[in-house]
């Protein structure tokens, strides 16, 4: 009954953010300034909401879980999924990642985008039977984010290789936030071998150990990372 009752007040939950919103927000939400004036989300419904869950899934988790974190720390000590990375969709036949995408395939339609309104769409998405397997999209998602991965760091690689990092699907950390200042990608453990590899012909052409870093659901995502 707790667990009830904190969604439903969270459901209707708002929270007055520190600048103004932009107009582009309004139009896409209809949330306006006087709409979330004086309003604050309840933490202790935030985190009985949360305490119990097994795994938290996210449209886009690099961004929601740092989001999240910093203003509930009960969101540091869950596992994490992406179901906007964490499923290849276009392999199952979608047009892309994005929900509209997603929700045409599955033979649905949505015009609002409040986020409990984004919610319910994705459980119509996630309980998808995927055409080459017949089971649920949610089973393949729990089924990647609970494999391991493993971040590569090629510090040092030379400026003129980051358009071949970069289709190799690199992606740059400028080190703001505590990480190497650095290139880096997210693979699977069987691949690693073969990535350092290229590396070592093909972009530093040099006898090189990249930082490695085995990421799991519960530090995949954060900002600890």
């Amino acid at each position: 009954m707790a667990g009830s009752s904190a969604s439903r007040t969270l459901s209707r939950g708002f929270n007055e953010p520190a600048v103004p919103i932009s107009n582009e927000i309004t139009i896409l939400t209809g949330i306006t300034d006087d709409t979330v004036a004086g309003h604050r989300i309840d933490e202790a419904a935030a985190n009985a909401f949360i305490d119990d869950a097994v795994i938290v899934i996210a449209d886009n988790s690099g961004f929601d879980r740092k989001f999240a974190e910093r203003y509930w720390p009960v969101f540091e000590h869950k596992a994490w999924a992406c179901s906007a990375t964490e499923i290849d969709w276009r392999k199952h036949g979608f047009a892309g990642a994005q929900l509209g995408y997603l929700l045409n395939g599955v033979g649905f339609f949505h015009q609002a985008h409040r986020a409990v309104d984004d919610c319910h769409a994705w459980l119509e998405v996630l309980a998808y039977g995927l055409p080459a397997t017949g089971a649920p999209a949610l089973a393949l998602l729990l089924e990647t984010a609970r494999t391991k991965t493993v971040r590569v760091w090629p510090e040092q690689s030379p400026f003129d290789v980051k358009d071949s990092l970069k289709r190799r699907g690199y992606r740059w950390s400028d080190g703001s936030d505590g990480r190497p200042r650095s290139w880096y990608v997210d693979l699977r453990e069987t691949v690693v071998d073969e990535e350092i590899a290229f590396l070592k012909a093909e972009i530093c052409l040099r006898d090189f150990e990249p930082r490695l870093q085995t990421l799991t659901p519960f530090t995949r995502f954060s900002t600890r990372v």
